[in-house]
């Protein structure tokens, strides 16, 4: 074992210098959640070391004045001990928040589904299908670069990307269903045309997905619909939006402020 450490040193993430210093931070840390009474065996079952291990940290961490020993198996972790373990384990704290803003936060990974086998490595072009980016080995007007490979039908990882994915946005068509109080809803008939034309069929209110049940529709999208209906326009699906008068302007309003067009039809005319 080495020397003891100045817990006044300048803060780093010293405990990934190497596994003794990392072993040594973990052996503290096991210390102060076991305190008073702490057995080294089990530190040992903990860390992955041996016993012998552990008690020869714990010697140079005594010897180092960051535990006191108290007595057999009794151990506490003194002033000195839990600064060194503060400092560093706020100097790791830094070090993986930067990792994770700068350096993961910089490499902008998506996922697409293949649509043949890719690998990595492997240049791709990026297509809207149903609403769904795909990684298309054929190339297309954007690009993008495979990180991690699969087989048709699978996620894979895509990065590098080059160009712009071309898709024409969806458009809602909203069809308000009167609520409980305000008369009888609209025929079936009136809804069956309109859906045939629409890539999904979402419901909000408990009136609305009545009348979708009535007419022999099943709805993609009954919870969240606000959201879900505008998600799905936005990625060039057709939705047909049944909605109860009662949650119409909160649905119009989603669409508004998230730019996607729609429509409000009459629900009494075909």
């Amino acid at each position: 074992m080495g020397t003891s450490e100045d817990p006044d040193e300048p803060a780093g993430p010293r405990v990934l210098d190497n596994r003794r210093d990392a072993t040594r931070y973990r052996v503290l840390v096991e210390i102060a959640a076991r305190q008073p009474a702490v057995s080294q065996e089990e530190i040992a079952d903990v860390i992955g070391v041996t016993s012998q291990a552990v008690s020869d940290y714990v010697r140079d961490l005594v010897d180092g004045g960051f535990v006191e020993k108290r007595g057999r198996g009794r151990y506490e972790v003194t002033k000195e001990g839990v600064d060194w373990i503060i400092t560093r384990t706020d100097a790791l704290s830094d070090f993986v928040s930067r990792v994770s803003d700068d350096v993961l936060g910089s490499v902008d990974v998506d996922a697409a589904v293949a649509t043949d086998a890719v690998a990595e490595g492997d240049d791709v072009g990026l297509e809207m299908r149903d609403g769904v980016l795909h990684a298309v080995p054929e190339g297309g007007s954007a690009t993008a670069v495979v990180v991690t490979g699969g087989e048709a039908g699978e996620a894979v990882g895509v990065t590098d990307f080059e160009g712009v994915v071309e898709y024409d946005p969806g458009v809602v068509t909203v069809v308000s269903v009167p609520a409980v109080t305000e008369g009888s809803p609209p025929s079936p008939e009136v809804i069956t045309g309109r859906a045939a034309d629409a890539d999904l069929i979402a419901v909000g209110g408990t009136e609305a997905y009545a009348l979708a049940t009535r007419t022999g529709l099943r709805p993609d999208i009954r919870f969240g619909s606000a959201t879900g209906v505008s998600q799905a326009a936005l990625r060039g699906l057709d939705v047909l939006l049944l909605v109860s008068t009662d949650e119409l302007s909160r649905h119009t309003t989603r669409l508004r402020e998230d730019g996607v067009r729609y429509e409000v039809r009459d629900s009494l005319t075909p």
